[in-house]
């Protein structure tokens, strides 16, 4: 995340405004006139000095509606939208592995002529040729916490880095069982996008000598169900009998693998630790289940997003690296490579602060 101070923030303004035209007039190596949608609109001409739109439709899209991560994410996207003048719209599906419901929501906001949506891709192919389509018919498209293609949306809303989410998470795991022994991965949806960069990249950092004592031995799926979850732990523990201690990057599924643990003969001895919401996962940090895990705030992910998804309708971004755009009282924030969009460092939770966050 870059902020920049007040008295700095018109400098900035106006040699981000002169960058926007200047890449724009130059295109780059994937840009062409006779490229796709978003390719195109990316090297159109952005200004973050133009004027905030109003009177917008903003649909938003989780994973998974009713869920408390996504919950807090939308109330924050809802915030800000509203807060600027426009409208908010929550739609998806209570599966949390149904792609082709997502599908059939976003065909859904655009026959109703929602003017920008912002969606968490429950998989980064399924939603394409569908988000394709939107964009073709001049809707913006932003991607928040799971991206999708890059050419397929004008930018995406991240919550870190992926590498810096999933070194964090095996780092924790490597403090609490000593960099020795035998771990798992309890993750999502098997198609989701985050969960994929997550575990791929702790399955590259494990390569660190630091890791040498340390062997991951399986990585299961609960599709963010509450009972699949605790199944599959239940699962782990029961076929990989020297197993030491389990990541679950998801936050249902944090949540299931810490309530079968708090009930079992493996409470305290079988570490866990992950991405997780500090409501959901007070009783098993108090009861000494969990010793630590972290996440970012939702509400400001979707908060960030809902300020994007309308910088984006306005004109001042395009989704080009090295735009920037003022999130409100969140100061202001920079497109990197893709049109990413980067919220922050994590915040790790324990013992000593749980009690500090109500979320």
């Amino acid at each position: 995340m870059h902020k920049t101070p007040a008295r700095r923030a018109s400098v900035l303004v106006a040699a981000v405004s002169s960058l926007s035209l200047l890449t724009a007039a130059c295109g780059d190596g994937d840009g062409s006139a006779d490229g796709d949608t978003a390719t195109n609109a990316k090297n159109a001409e952005a200004s973050p000095n133009a004027p905030t739109r109003t009177g917008l439709t903003v649909g938003f899209l989780p994973k998974q509606v009713n869920t408390p991560y996504f919950s807090v994410a939308d109330r924050g996207g809802e915030r800000a939208v509203e807060s600027l003048g426009s409208t908010f719209k929550e739609v998806g599906t209570d599966q949390g592995s149904d792609a082709s419901g997502q599908v059939s929501h976003i065909n859904d906001l655009v026959e109703r002529k929602a003017d920008v949506i912002a969606v968490s891709a429950l998989d980064p192919d399924a939603l394409c040729d569908s988000l394709k389509q939107a964009m073709a018919k001049g809707v913006k498209v932003v991607t928040y916490d799971s991206d999708t293609k890059p050419e397929c949306r004008y930018a995406f809303v991240s919550p870190a880095s992926a590498e810096d989410i999933a070194v964090r998470q095996l780092e924790l795991l490597g403090e609490q069982i000593g960099y020795r022994g035998d771990i798992a991965i309890l993750s999502a949806a098997q198609t989701a996008t985050n969960q994929n960069a997550w575990i791929s990249s702790i399955k590259k950092e494990l390569e660190d000598p630091r890791y040498k004592e340390m062997r991951l031995v399986d990585v299961v799926h609960g599709d963010d169900e509450a009972e699949k979850s605790y199944r599959k732990a239940e699962e782990l523990l029961q076929e990989h009998g020297k197993l030491k201690g389990i990541i679950s990057p998801t936050t249902n599924g944090i949540k299931a693998a810490a309530k079968y643990l708090s009930q079992s003969p493996y409470k305290g001895e079988v570490k866990l630790t992950g991405l997780g919401a500090p409501n959901d996962m007070r009783p098993y940090i108090k009861d000494g289940t969990v010793e630590a895990f972290l996440l970012w705030d939702p509400a400001r992910l979707g908060e960030l997003a809902g300020h994007a998804a309308v910088a984006l309708a306005s004109g001042q971004i395009t989704g080009r690296e090295g735009q920037m755009f003022l999130a409100g009282d969140m100061g202001w924030f920079q497109l990197s490579r893709n049109g990413v969009i980067t919220l922050g460092d994590p915040t790790v939770f324990d013992a000593d602060n749980i009690d500090d966050y109500d979320f």
